[in-house]
């Protein structure tokens, strides 16, 4: 297992951005997909985006897709998620989370990665 902390989250104003960071501690940490994912109150886990290895292939919800970017540093052994134009709708507690073998880059579910973070707060007013 891949101990995950994130970090970042905060109270942000609709249109506004955030950079959340996901730092690891597995020292193989470049060999992992990794992927963001939200949890909105009295909703489930929804994916976010999805990160291969080396940073060759991303992937997003199309929900995000063109204001979120993924992105990782495989030196510092560290996830981030760059969040701009936020809407309200986007408030959620967002975790990171590590597959060591990703069947696929398309939609995964939350079954697919066997290490999470504890989490962080996002809130966007409007």
């Amino acid at each position: 297992q891949v101990q995950l902390v994130e970090s970042g989250g905060g109270l942000v104003q609709a249109g506004g951005s955030l950079r959340l960071s996901c730092a690891a501690s597995e020292r193989t940490f470049s060999t992992y997909s990794m992927g963001w994912f939200r949890q909105a109150p009295g909703k489930e886990r929804e994916f976010v985006a999805v990160i291969s290895p080396y940073g060759r292939y991303t992937n997003y919800a199309d929900s995000v897709k063109g204001r979120f970017t993924i992105s990782r540093d495989n030196a510092k052994k560290t996830l981030y998620l760059h969040m701009n134009s936020l809407k309200p709708e986007d408030t959620a507690v967002y975790y990171c989370a590590a597959s060591p073998g990703l069947p696929t880059m398309n939609d995964p579910t939350d079954a697919d990665f066997g290490s999470w973070g504890q989490g962080t707060q996002v809130t966007v007013s409007s």
